[in-house]
């Protein structure tokens, strides 16, 4: 059972943060990808501290794509398959089999039969029924919105206590693999019948997987406390039973240089988001460094037509030729990260190079400024029926070094006689503005999945994560034929053909291919992430 400590002042809160790092000093996984080199056989016992770099938010599993929640809910709660983050295979984990019609519009999955939550419940196709009816269809007395990853959801039939039908109303051939997704977390069927308020309280969620919630000091401190009946890690896992350690604490630490200065003096065995400045100084320490893809949409700028200013394409071919991702790259990154050849990142399934399409060209750009009727003014910047070409962008704390990057990005459209503002907005400005092109003309955004569906919900219209809150019928439909075609090859063709109409119309400049950065002790070892770089906890070990 979760206990949820009240909120404390601030200096309470730091010192116990600060007490929570140092008693766990002393202490410090066996799936790939792993991390933390050579440590003899895995050892149980210890608690693993955790240092987080955002304060995680509402921890309802459907809406749990932000990386901070993520860290948490993927050690209390399972899905009903596991995707293997190299090869991209989908094995059992809470479900032992399932099977598949032949247009892909109705899925059947049997259930193990030794699984129970946390809470003593166990584990039944009534409750696998719920959560998907709540992710495919939503529910508005609860107040939770279906969720993006699943299309074209029509509903579920627990056909027996451990056998369980999803429909569909056309072929979803990414379901399967939308079962594996942090978002298809399982929880009890108390959990999912709260509503959505409740469910975002992380001393509600009850899960089935191999740590449960344990004392909460809210935005600052988490514990996990290890399940010692836990027996059904995936199929493909070679390590069955309990996790090695028997704790994890999680801290917030917003500072970069107190998250690395807290692992390099052995006060924390891991931490998430490394500056790329402070790697040489982690790896001359003995600590290891590990740069965990983040495969789906990569983050772009995508440029909203609805805004006036956007509305001629030849504007946004413009600014998609003055961008130079590989000077962001070696300057901001320190070539530490990849630049974007395509809209899609290398490792997503249904990615296509179009490298020679995002090539870096400011005569170009120049030119076709000057097709559009925009002319330098006095200051440099164009200027076309008394208007400047004046656009503005939001720096975003998801995307590392981001203010950096926008100041450069500023600097290289200059060169061609676009302005390009930068601001940083309150709270409640963010999320008014988030939606409109008028207050922000160019949005930075990124979605992680690695079936071409990310497309979908990245760019569809109906999509709440919509990043160019904008509508084209030809784009939507061929966002929605990726979502419904039966085979993996028409659905990777279309997406192919998706990501050359996304530049050939600039809907969007991808920037660069983003990992999580994660970095661990010499004592800490078996970290593992999922295919979109989201940590899993379950394998790590301390050196005792």
């Amino acid at each position: 059972m979760s206990r949820f400590v009240r909120r404390t002042t601030g200096a309470v809160v730091l010192a116990v943060a600060a007490t929570a790092v140092a008693a766990c000093a002393s202490n410090t996984s066996a799936s790939a990808p792993s991390a933390g080199g050579a440590g003899g056989e895995p050892s149980y016992g210890g608690t693993l501290t955790f240092l987080e770099s955002q304060v995680p938010t509402c921890f309802y599993a459907g809406g749990s794509g932000f990386y901070p929640v993520a860290t948490i809910l993927n050690q209390v709660a399972d899905k009903l398959t596991y995707q293997d983050p190299e090869t991209r295979e989908i094995s059992p984990w809470l479900a032992t089999d399932w099977t598949v019609n032949d247009d892909a519009t109705e899925y059947t999955f049997t259930l193990r039969e030794d699984v129970t939550f946390s809470d003593g419940s166990p584990l039944d196709a009534e409750t696998v029924a719920l959560n998907f009816d709540h992710l495919g269809l939503g529910d508005d007395e609860l107040g939770l919105a279906a969720q993006e990853f699943i299309s074209n959801y029509v509903g579920s039939e627990a056909v027996d206590e451990n056998t369980v039908t999803f429909t569909f109303s056309e072929p979803s051939p990414g379901f399967l693999q939308a079962t594996s997704v942090v978002g298809a977390a399982i929880v009890s069927k108390e959990t999912a019948q709260l509503p959505y308020e409740q469910q975002c309280q992380l001393e509600n969620l009850v899960g089935t997987g191999p740590f449960t919630v344990g004392d909460i000091v809210p935005e600052q401190q988490y514990a996990l406390e290890v399940r010692d009946d836990y027996d059904w890690a995936p199929q493909e896992s070679e390590h069955q039973g309990r996790a090695y350690v028997d704790a994890i604490q999680i801290v917030v630490t917003p500072e970069s240089n107190v998250r690395t200065g807290a692992l390099t003096s052995g006060q924390a065995h891991a931490i998430r988001d490394v500056a790329v400045y402070d790697v040489p100084s982690l790896e001359s320490s003995g600590d290891e460094v590990h740069f965990a893809p983040t495969n789906g949409v990569n983050p772009q700028f995508a440029l909203r037509w609805d805004n006036p200013l956007l509305a001629d394409v030849n504007v946004r071919r413009a600014l998609l030729k003055a961008t130079d991702t590989e000077a962001i790259v070696k300057s901001i990154y320190q070539d530490r990260f990849t630049p974007a050849t395509s809209v899609l990142s290398e490792g997503a399934t249904g990615y296509v190079d179009l490298s020679d399409r995002l090539a870096y060209d400011p005569e170009t750009a120049q030119q076709l400024l000057d097709d559009a009727g925009w002319v330098p003014g006095d200051d440099g910047i164009r200027e076309k029926d008394g208007e400047r070409l004046a656009l503005t962008t939001w720096t975003s704390a998801v995307f590392p070094l981001n203010q950096e990057l926008d100041e450069l990005v500023a600097d290289q459209w200059a060169e061609v006689g676009v302005e390009l503002n930068i601001d940083t907005p309150d709270a409640a400005t963010s999320t008014a503005g988030q939606h409109d092109p008028d207050q922000l003309p160019v949005a930075i955004t990124h979605v992680g999945r690695v079936d071409p569906d990310v497309l979908k919900s990245n760019f569809h219209s109906a999509s709440a994560r919509n990043a160019l809150v904008s509508d084209d019928d030809e784009l939507d439909a061929l966002l929605d034929e990726i979502s419904a075609l039966p085979t993996d090859d028409e659905r990777y063709a279309k997406a192919a053909q998706t990501q050359e109409y996304l530049i050939d119309n600039a809907y969007t400049i991808p920037l660069y291919e983003l990992p999580q950065t994660y970095a661990t002790s010499a004592a800490t070892h078996g970290l593992t992430w999922e295919p979109v770089g989201r940590v899993r906890l379950y394998d790590t070990w301390l050196t005792q």
